[in-house]
């Protein structure tokens, strides 16, 4: 469906820098109090709002009173939601798409390389499903219990060797030792995981570089790759990443 170029976009939980941030983009960004999500989607509709940025505080209670995609689902939470269409407020969790145009912007040779994923579980763990199907080869997760790695495994793609353990099992340093990437969406690495030749993304941005002499995976762009796809979901326009650097740090 069209969306009218002056339809205004509101924004949950965002401050009103962030409204005067997406201004520049020739946005017309209206910060929404707090209240029920049904009650403030049935005023935004009323208002022919585009659509909705939803803060992460907000996207756990947005997820069960929106048309939830996959994505959203999985993730149990909503980023941006969509006014426009058959279905209604339409909510997505556009982070993981966002997550997989960065690492393939890095430049990171994922294509027949191996990856050990390693969390707590299902809540934190399927941040990284979006990246296990960008064309790995053998996938390793280590979650706190076998059982909720098993879980973990039945939200990622099928893939030709998929091991679930538990991050304290010994066979975590043997898929350590023959993976490539090690993606830490949780927790903390064990000591001695890493070798020179591993490169690491940490999702959850506590890691260091060490003397392990480990390569971190910088996405520093990732902020502007999420709000590309949050826009594109909530408003229909289409934003080069670069384009945002400067207002995705509003947001965040």
């Amino acid at each position: 469906m069209l969306i009218p170029a002056d339809a205004p976009l509101a924004l949950i939980g965002y401050s009103s820098r962030a409204a005067r941030a997406l201004s520049a983009l020739g946005l017309i960004t209206l910060p929404v109090p707090d209240g029920l999500p049904a009650d403030l989607i049935g005023a935004c509709q009323t208002l022919k709002f585009s659509g909705a940025l939803v803060a992460p505080a907000q996207g756990h209670a947005w997820l069960g009173a929106v048309t939830a995609d996959t994505d959203a689902r999985r993730a149990g939470r909503v980023d941006a939601v969509s006014f426009h269409g058959a279905a209604g407020a339409q909510g997505t969790f556009a982070y993981a798409e966002a997550l997989s145009d960065a690492v393939r912007a890095s430049g990171y040779a994922v294509v027949g390389a191996s990856l050990l994923i390693i969390g707590h579980g299902v809540s934190d763990m399927v941040l990284a499903a979006p990246i296990a199907r960008l064309g790995f080869t053998d996938i390793g997760l280590a979650a706190d219990s076998a059982p909720e790695a098993e879980r973990v495994r039945r939200e990622l793609p099928s893939v030709p060797r998929l091991f679930p353990v538990s991050r304290r099992d010994s066979s975590v340093k043997a898929l350590a030792d023959r993976s490539d990437l090690v993606v830490l969406t949780g927790g903390e690495l064990p000591r001695g995981l890493l070798q020179p030749y591993h490169t690491l993304l940490d999702l959850t941005g506590r890691e260091k570089p060490s003397a392990d002499g480990a390569t971190l995976l910088d996405l520093y762009d990732l902020p502007a790759h999420h709000l590309a796809r949050q826009l594109q979901h909530a408003t229909g326009k289409s934003y080069r990443p670069e384009e945002l650097s400067q207002v995705s740090a509003a947001l965040s």
